[in-house]
């Protein structure tokens, strides 16, 4: 029989939202109502006739309700193959009624952790009876129907009227499987919090991670790859994936790998002078903080005017109009900004296939977390990097300190790099890009890289000379060798900022010194591969 005419229901939510209607419509079908603490108080408050679950085990509940329905005349009703006929036996010599509906939504343990409960109150809200529930009602799913979200209540009051009370086998069987979903994810809640937050580790032996489907997307990076963006079911940041959309097409999956890269640079702006990112491929191709966005703008779209067609732009403030009128000269994919104003909505919503999403707040930069990669039979997982470069731990190497404005643009090409794909050079001058190396297999073609896109960018610009000149330049990894370098002192850098910890270093540091270059070691890298 693949149908499940149903006569008895167990419900006991701690989510009370819709559970009054779905009472009222299980008592319309005769179906008989059992139930326990808060959610007896509930349905009976609205007139509706219930039975205690002490009633129906011949035990109260005990120990602060922690023992209720943990008892062989719940288990057994729910375990039961009906048809099996040893289990027969054993319902009616232990007068076991069968229970052929269970509603259970669990303790907001999650919720509790969020708020910043203390540690005994967060152990309390660890729910031991509804989770055994669950399990025992989708294991025997051939005959008992198992709801854990109420957002199903509607689906299942129209299964019932259209089924003469009953289900079919093809519902309970979605059903089961969500609710082994929804205790495996509970479980890893709980197992989070133990591990991170109750014992300080940072990989445990087992690493205990869920999430939940948000959407499907319409391909992965190429059409033949099918792809889905997943929310965390435990604490996370807010981020391109919780931005609320006014406009434009459902993103693909390179538009949110692309936005959360820009969103990611530009966060480490946050607080600061108005900034705009621009993205390409995941790799910044314009960086700059101005007096005003309008500004920023222009400055990070001539670092690279080429790159930026088809981009990503992400800023650190309230777009406006104006700079939303210029951003949409060209052909933008996505614009990212925690917020937007009317002028600047207007204007979006004549290009209809711009993506404008408001992030809200930006996301931390120096926020803890960790970093997931999928490898052949398992997983690689390192701390997000979160390093940031305090004044202190600048060493100036050479000869010469850098100026103050020279600092300056160190420390901003710094940032940036930090965000490009190594090989990763950045030339930067007055809180702008000047060019960007991404991605080389060596140092020094990344070094030319940018060099030749500088240059490009002063040719169609027609300024007198290409923005490297007095520049810079920031390497993410320690120069090999001096060739790097030296590529940057033709391009016209006169600072450098490296990490350093070459056995090479002294042959570096002796050619920085030659050109007279100001150079400063930070003792970070910033490898992003």
């Amino acid at each position: 029989m693949t149908d499940s005419p149903l006569a008895r229901a167990l419900l006991s939510v701690s989510d009370k939202s819709g559970i009054v209607d779905l009472g009222t419509a299980l008592a319309r079908h005769g179906i008989e109502l059992v139930s326990t603490g808060g959610t007896a108080t509930a349905l009976r408050d609205a007139g509706l006739t219930v039975r205690d679950v002490s009633d129906l085990t011949g035990f109260p509940e005990m120990m602060d309700g922690r023992v209720k329905t943990l008892h062989p005349m719940v288990h057994g009703g729910l375990l039961a193959v009906r048809d099996n006929p040893e289990h027969a036996a054993a319902m009616t010599e232990h007068s076991i009624g069968a229970i052929d509906l269970v509603v259970v939504n669990l303790y907001p343990f999650a919720q509790t952790v969020a708020r910043g409960a203390g540690r005994d109150e967060v152990i309390e809200n660890i729910d031991i009876g509804g989770p055994s529930m669950v399990r025992s009602a989708a294991k025997n799913h051939a005959h008992v129907t198992i709801v854990t979200d109420p957002a199903d209540y509607a689906e299942l009051i129209e299964a019932l009227d259209a089924n003469n009370a009953a289900t079919s086998l093809a519902f309970r069987k979605r059903c089961a499987a969500k609710a082994f979903a929804a205790t495996a994810a509970y479980d890893s809640a709980i197992a989070q919090w133990f591990a991170f937050a109750d014992q300080g580790e940072r990989f445990p032996q087992t690493l205990p991670l869920s999430f939940k489907r948000a959407e499907e997307l319409r391909y992965g990076e190429n059409p033949h790859q099918s792809a889905a963006l997943y929310l965390s079911n435990g604490p996370a940041a807010r981020g391109i994936a919780q931005s609320e959309q006014l406009q434009g097409k459902a993103l693909s999956y390179n538009n949110y790998n692309d936005a959360d890269a820009a969103l990611e640079l530009v966060a480490e702006f946050a607080g600061g002078p108005p900034t705009v990112v621009i993205v390409k491929h995941a790799n910044p191709c314009g960086v700059a903080s101005a007096d005003t966005l309008i500004d920023a703008y222009k400055a990070a779209f001539a670092c690279d005017t080429v790159s930026a067609f088809g981009g990503i732009v992400a800023v650190n403030r309230t777009l406006d109009g104006e700079t939303a009128r210029a951003i949409t000269e060209i052909f933008t994919e996505v614009v990212a900004a925690p917020d937007a104003d009317d002028e600047a909505r207007a204007v979006f919503a004549a290009k209809k296939n711009l993506r404008l999403l408001l992030t809200g707040d930006l996301p931390d930069a120096t926020r803890p977390g960790l970093m997931v990669k999928t490898i052949a039979g398992g997983l690689l997982v390192q701390s997000r990097d979160n390093g940031v470069l305090a004044d202190d731990a600048l060493k100036v190497v050479t000869k010469r300190a850098p100026t103050p404005q020279e600092l300056a643009d160190c420390r901003f090409a710094w940032t940036v790099a930090k965000h490009v794909k190594s090989n990763a050079i950045v030339y930067a001058k007055d809180g702008a890009t000047a060019g960007i190396g991404a991605g080389q297999m060596n140092r020094l073609e990344s070094a030319r890289i940018a060099a030749w896109k500088a240059k490009d960018a002063a040719e169609k610009a027609s300024w007198s000379e290409p923005r490297t000149i007095g520049s810079a330049v920031a390497s993410d990894a320690f120069f090999p060798f001096a060739d790097g370098l030296l590529a940057a002192v033709e391009a016209g850098a006169t600072a450098v900022i490296q990490p350093g910890g070459s056995i090479r270093d002294d042959e570096v540091i002796a050619a920085a010194d030659e050109a007279g270059l100001a150079m400063v070691f930070t003792g970070m890298r910033h490898f992003r591969h």
